[in-house]
């Protein structure tokens, strides 16, 4: 029971960063919000290294190469294509759209890894694509050509979160959730800084509303997100955890009508049916193979939301699987 209430707390927590983020990009630019967001991240997840009493050996050069290069994809290149995304289109959108990148990551690992592609899968596939394209399209239909482009960028920060979970899953052998999570960091968050540079003759110091809810992104969504995750992770079957993150655009959309006040329409919530049902067939296979190889499990990596979302598959982005993509999360992002 604790353990699926720490994961639905990480998807609560995830899913509202979309909206939390639409509110904070009214003060901040979008690459200023990664760069505060992740910088107090990897503070707090360096102090939580140096304080653990069980520290795993430091990664070999190698190792932490392949960790710096995951985080940069998996945080700043994502995290860069979901901010701008979100500023562009809204909330709601970004947390349907997300929904998709589970089975976005499964059809890298089956081009990268040649993996076997079942039928439910491939139908899951086709149904999560169909509702992705009614959301766009619905996106564009009522904000133009400026909600539309956020749209594609937000798919395009699916593919980023991909790479990030199929490259994390290869780079995380022998480390806990947490050193991996803060190697993927520190990295996306110096990327972030080097981009917030861009945005430097629009830097102001942000209101108390937006920098508390920047804290909040840091504290709850960066870090508390991925930490109650991988606490319910290793208590229950990856299937399990996966569909409760099933969750993220259900509480996600309700978080954008509420925070933010957005409308819904029909062709949302329809495409969001769709994108939920389709990602249900996806993992169908994937709970099976993990019912029938249990110790699989160990060997995935730690990592962001949406990473989470294909634990089956391997690890997330930012919120790498154990992050965030990481994050597994993401879908910040989350996501």
């Amino acid at each position: 029971m604790w353990a699926v209430c720490a994961v639905m707390a990480a998807a609560l927590f995830w899913s509202s960063s979309y909206a939390v983020t639409k509110q904070v990009l009214e003060d901040v630019g979008p690459l200023s919000i990664g760069a505060i967001r992740f910088t107090l991240a990897a503070l707090l997840l360096g102090v939580m290294v140096r304080l653990s009493r069980h520290r795993p050996a430091r990664p070999d050069p190698r190792q932490r190469r392949q960790l710096y290069l995951s985080g940069f994809l998996g945080i700043t290149v994502y995290f860069i294509l979901e901010n701008v995304g979100v500023d562009l289109s809204t909330a709601s959108d970004a947390s349907l759209i997300v929904a998709t990148y589970p089975l976005m990551t499964m059809l890298v690992e089956l081009v990268v890894f040649r993996t076997r592609m079942p039928l439910p899968r491939v139908t899951g596939v086709l149904l999560a694509t169909v509702g992705a394209f009614l959301v766009v399209r619905n996106g564009a239909e009522v904000g133009g050509s400026s909600r539309w482009l956020g749209d594609i960028l937000l798919l395009l920060g699916g593919l980023a979160w991909a790479g990030y979970n199929v490259l994390g899953k290869r780079a995380s052998a022998g480390q806990d959730a947490t050193s991996v999570t803060y190697y993927q960091t520190l990295a996306g968050a110096a990327g972030f800084l080097l981009a917030s540079l861009l945005e430097a003759d629009d830097w102001r110091m942000p209101g108390a509303t937006a920098s508390s809810l920047l804290v909040y992104l840091a504290v709850a969504c960066s870090v508390g997100g991925f930490l109650l995750y991988n606490y319910g992770l290793r208590r229950m079957a990856s299937s399990v955890a996966v569909n409760i993150l099933n969750l993220v655009p259900v509480f996600g959309v309700i978080g954008a009508v509420v925070i933010n006040g957005e409308s819904i329409r029909l062709a949302q919530v329809t495409g969001g049916v769709i994108i939920i049902i389709g990602v249900a067939l996806g993992m169908i296979e994937r709970g099976q193979e993990a019912a029938a190889n249990p110790g699989a499990r160990g060997s995935e990596p730690s990592g962001t939301a949406a990473a989470r979302t294909t634990a089956g598959a391997g690890p997330v982005p930012d919120e790498p699987e154990a992050a965030v993509p990481t994050a597994r999360g993401v879908i910040d992002g989350a996501r």
